[in-house]
């Protein structure tokens, strides 16, 4: 799958996430939701700054998620090997859940990744 439409089901299936990008470990930009390409480098560069100095902290190894919050947003991201995805949320998200939409996400960007199904819509309990 490529990278817009591993973003596109992202946005269909985690309300949470406003905007999201992914990029590389050099900053490339590889997609993005946002309208303006000056804004998608932006947040990258962001992105992959949080990134770096989340690591700064530990005892020197490879940190592979990072969520920074205000009282007004939040920003994730998750990095796998040279691929990284950054999203930015609403206040108050549901921390565990954009995690795993952001890292299903990035596995089904990856080139060699297999398309997955999409979930069969819930039936409602009225319908006989």
């Amino acid at each position: 799958m490529d990278a817009a439409q591993a973003l596109a089901d992202l946005t269909e299936i985690s309300s949470q996430v406003e905007a999201a990008v992914l990029f590389d470990e050099t900053g490339e930009v590889t997609g993005s939701t946002l309208s303006g390409q000056q804004d998608a480098a932006a947040l990258a560069r962001a992105a992959g700054e949080l990134l770096a100095r989340a690591a700064s902290f530990g005892d020197g190894g490879e940190v592979t998620q990072v969520e920074a919050s205000t009282p007004t947003g939040s920003v994730f991201v998750v990095r796998e090997g040279s691929r990284r995805i950054a999203a930015t949320t609403a206040a108050d998200p549901t921390t565990g859940l954009v995690f795993y939409d952001l890292k299903s996400c990035l596995r089904d960007s990856a080139p060699e990744a297999k398309p997955r199904r999409k979930r069969a819509p819930k039936k409602d309990d009225d319908e006989t």
